[in-house]
C-alpha cells in the first residue's frame, strides 16, 4: 500500500488541502502548499531547498521559498520538486521526474517519466512533455505545447559561458522525438518540428521544420491525409482527447478563449 503514513515527514510550515493523500517515505519541506484532492506518491521530495540552504548550513537565515501545487494534482513516485516552483491545477507527472527551482506551470500540465526540468522556466496551460525530456533553464513554452521523448532544450550559445538563454515555443506547437533546440531560438505558433531535427534558427508560425540543420519544408496546413484529403494541421481541429474543447468544435471553444 502506498499510503500507510510510514516515514512521512511534513514540515509544520507546510499547508495541506482537503482529501490529500501522501505516500510513504515522502518529505514536504517548509512553505509547501498542496491543493485539495491531490495525490503525492511514495518517495517524493516536495520543496527541496535551494543551493543557498546547503551553502550556509550553519546559518539560520535561510527561508525556503513557497512551493505551490494546486488542486487535483497527481505526483507519481520518486519525484523531486525544488522550492520556489508553482503549478496550476491538475498537474500530472510520471516517475522519477526532477523539476528545479523557480519553475512556473499553468493548469493541466503533464510531465513524463524521467524528464528533467532545469528550473527558471515558464510553461503555459496544457503542456504535455513525454518521457525523457530535458528542458534547460530559462526556457519558455506557451499553451498546448507537446514535447515528445528525448527532446533537449539547450541554453548556452557558447559553452561554457555565463550566458543562459533558453528556447521559446509558441502555442500549439509540437516538438517531435530526438529534437534539439539550440539556445535562444524562437518557434512560432502551430509549428511542427520533425523528428531528429536540430533547430538553430527562429521558426515562423505554421511551419514544418525538418533536418540537421533544420530547414522549413512547408506550411503545416498543406499536410493532408492520403485517405480523406483533409488537413492534419492545425491539430486542434482533429484532436480533442484531454483538451478543454473535448466534444465540441475547436472554433466554438476558441470563441470564448480568444486570448489563447
Amino acid at each position: 500500500m502506498k499510503f500507510n503514513n510510514r516515514n512521512v515527514q511534513i514540515s509544520p510550515k507546510a499547508k495541506i488541502g482537503q482529501n490529500v493523500k501522501i505516500g510513504d517515505n515522502t518529505v514536504l519541506y517548509d512553505n509547501v502548499r498542496i491543493g485539495d484532492n491531490s495525490i503525492i506518491c511514495n518517495d517524493c521530495i516536495i520543496g527541496e531547498p535551494n543551493f543557498d540552504y546547503y551553502e550556509n548550513l550553519e546559518s539560520n537565515n535561510y527561508i525556503n521559498p513557497d512551493t505551490i501545487i494546486e488542486n487535483n494534482s497527481f505526483i507519481r513516485s520518486h519525484n523531486i520538486i525544488y522550492a520556489g516552483s508553482s503549478f496550476g491545477q491538475g498537474l500530472s507527472t510520471g516517475h522519477r521526474v526532477t523539476i528545479r527551482e523557480n519553475t512556473k506551470m499553468g493548469n493541466k500540465c503533464r510531465i513524463g517519466t524521467l524528464s528533467d526540468i532545469q528550473g527558471n522556466s515558464v510553461f503555459g496551460d496544457h503542456c504535455w512533455l513525454h518521457s525523457n525530456v530535458h528542458i534547460g533553464q530559462k526556457s519558455t513554452l506557451g499553451n498546448f505545447v507537446f514535447v515528445y521523448p528525448y527532446v533537449v532544450f539547450t541554453n548556452d550559445p557558447t559553452p561554457p559561458s555565463n550566458i543562459c538563454v533558453g528556447p521559446t515555443v509558441g502555442d500549439y506547437s509540437q516538438i517531435a522525438v530526438f529534437c534539439v533546440l539550440l539556445p535562444g531560438i524562437k518557434i512560432g505558433k502551430h509549428c511542427l518540428i520533425g523528428a531528429g531535427s536540430i533547430v538553430g534558427k527562429d521558426v515562423d508560425d505554421y511551419q514544418l521544420i525538418l533536418g540537421n540543420p533544420a530547414k522549413p519544408i512547408k506550411d503545416v496546413r498543406e499536410i493532408k491525409s492520403r485517405d480523406t484529403g483533409e488537413s492534419h494541421y492545425p491539430w486542434p481541429y482533429r484532436f480533442d482527447r484531454g483538451m478543454p474543447w473535448q466534444g465540441i468544435p475547436f472554433d466554438d471553444w476558441l470563441k470564448t478563449n480568444e486570448t489563447i
